[in-house]
């Protein structure tokens, strides 16, 4: 796999942070158009649940991103999650989603 540049490592950084902090399933991070970055985890609850990369998009919506440069899912799973990949595509048809495994290293990189 190619390695990332620092920018994205970054992102990668922040989703284990984020699945490590909150042993959840998933961790995921996103770097908007002006360069801002949200992370977020995985969340199972009785009422609803998100995928790690449906909260990280949540997040940036919700302190008003317009778009995605780049996103970062860390799992222990070997392929992105469907659900995952539409999040992203909804606000960024050709940004890079970068799938991790728990000790960073990329397993695949969709554009």
């Amino acid at each position: 796999m190619p390695e990332l540049d620092a920018e994205d490592q970054k992102l990668v950084t922040l989703a284990r942070s984020s699945r490590a902090r909150t042993r959840a399933a998933e961790g995921a991070a996103v770097r908007d158009t002006d360069g801002r970055t949200y992370a977020a985890s995985t969340v199972d609850q009785p009422s609803f649940q998100l995928t790690a990369m449906q909260a990280a998009i949540a997040a940036a919506l919700s302190s008003g991103a317009e778009g995605i440069e780049a996103a970062v899912v860390v799992s222990g799973e070997p392929l992105l999650k469907e659900a995952s990949v539409h999040a992203v595509r909804d606000l960024a048809e050709h940004a890079p989603i970068v799938l991790a495994d728990p000790s960073g290293a990329v397993l695949e990189v969709l554009r």
